[in-house]
């Protein structure tokens, strides 16, 4: 007889627990058969070193002709859209990244640190305000990364609801149309567009304004139309995902207690709690980056054929006992921690994550020193998780003090 194919995602008994499945694949078939929300097959990987050498393989590309497709909708979802972009793959990726590198790099975003550390207070401020118990997502998980990314592309922050239903929308696995997938991109690009036409009458200190000039002096670094996908991009990864995470960082750490009170009794394990949190969610990446295999390709011993869609699982790797010892232990002095998988790897590393890690930085440390009686308001067991989107991560996180 022969197996039923799974269905993936995975459900999960609890919110910030991760699935059993994850586990016993990794045991007993690395490369397993999936089925996706799609209908599509693939083939999921969940050991560590499968998952990072198939990121950083050219031999594995993003989507394309012929890759599963992962959303309901008929386009198939965000990683098939777009899918003849010189951005995507090679060169135009290099060329596209080697433009914006300079703007992400740890150096530069420490000189950020204090204005997000304002933004920080500031909404803790408005927090305290408002009383406890507070919704921690909607309260400062969403406006602390939309002011900061907006603050450093050059847009309104003002318009973080318009933000959080477009991305939701562009990042929906089951939850959303093929015609509200369109009407969102039309509305996002006209808004974009708008914002370019504004920075080419205004410049300003701001990325924008200097894609702006970049994609007027017709050198060929950046076109037009590659210059409205790249500030929807920025605007959409440099928000959400973030956002997601700070919600889910104080449901880790309250979940159990010890864990914040830890980070109060010693400030210095704020880069380390951050980077163990990172490690060990499993909210946030509910497919992860899909990959197509452009020639027979053995992993763990299995074979994945030319055309076949991979989905390296992330979360499932950073809990590998064969790259982390006791991989389901918090430790925020683990030497290697920060050598997870979250943010990616290779040439597709993703380029935000300085300012990720000093976002959650600082919402760590201004929460523990503003509010050390901080609390869930209800049982850890009691969390949910969002549903039918790419982007995952919890419903409403609610705390009291």
């Amino acid at each position: 007889m022969t197996e039923t194919m799974p269905d993936y995602p995975f459900s999960r008994a609890k919110a910030l627990e991760p699935p059993q499945e994850w586990a016993e694949l990794q045991e007993r078939c690395p490369v397993a058969h999936i089925r996706l929300p799609s209908g599509d097959t693939a083939q999921l990987l969940t050991r560590y070193e499968d998952v990072r050498s198939v990121l950083a393989d050219p031999r594995f590309r993003r989507g394309g002709e012929g890759a599963a497709r992962i959303s309901t909708t008929e386009d198939g979802g965000i990683f098939a859209r777009n899918s003849d972009s010189r951005m995507r793959e090679g060169e135009g990726h290099l060329r596209w990244r080697r433009l914006l590198n300079k703007s992400f790099t740890i150096r530069k975003m420490e000189t950020w640190r204090p204005r997000v550390q304002q933004m920080a207070d500031e909404l803790v401020d408005d927090l305290v305000k408002s009383g406890s118990p507070a919704n921690l997502s909607a309260q400062l998980g969403l406006p602390l990364p939309v002011r900061v990314i907006c603050a450093l592309v050059g847009a309104p922050s003002r318009d973080q609801d318009k933000f959080a239903h477009w991305s939701q929308v562009m990042l929906t696995l089951t939850r959303y149309t093929q015609e509200e997938v369109r009407q969102t991109y039309e509305e996002f690009g006209a808004y974009v567009s708008a914002l370019v036409e504004e920075k080419r009458a205004n410049p300003g200190d701001d990325l924008l304004s200097e894609l702006t000039q970049i994609s007027d002096s017709e050198d060929g670094r950046l076109s037009h139309e590659e210059l409205i996908t790249t500030v929807m991009a920025l605007l959409l990864a440099g928000h959400e995902t973030t956002s997601n995470m700070i919600a889910i960082m104080a449901a880790m750490l309250l979940a159990e207690p010890e864990r914040y009170q830890a980070v109060i009794d010693d400030p210095e394990l704020i880069p380390g709690t951050v980077e163990e949190v990172l490690r060990l969610d499993t909210t946030l990446s509910v497919i992860g980056f899909p990959r197509v295999a452009t020639e027979d390709t053995e992993l763990s011993g299995t074979v994945v054929p030319a055309g076949g869609t991979v989905i390296p699982c992330r979360p499932a790797a950073n809990r590998d006992p064969r790259k982390f010892d006791d991989p389901e232990r918090f430790d925020p002095r683990r030497e290697n921690a920060a050598q997870h998988l979250s943010f990616g790897v290779g040439a597709h590393y993703c380029l935000g994550q300085p300012l990720a890690r000093l976002e959650l930085q600082v919402v760590l440390g201004t929460l523990t020193r503003r509010l050390p009686t901080l609390r869930l308001r209800d049982s850890a067991d009691e969390l949910r998780l969002r549903t039918g989107l790419l982007s995952g991560g919890l419903q409403d996180v609610w705390v009291a003090w």
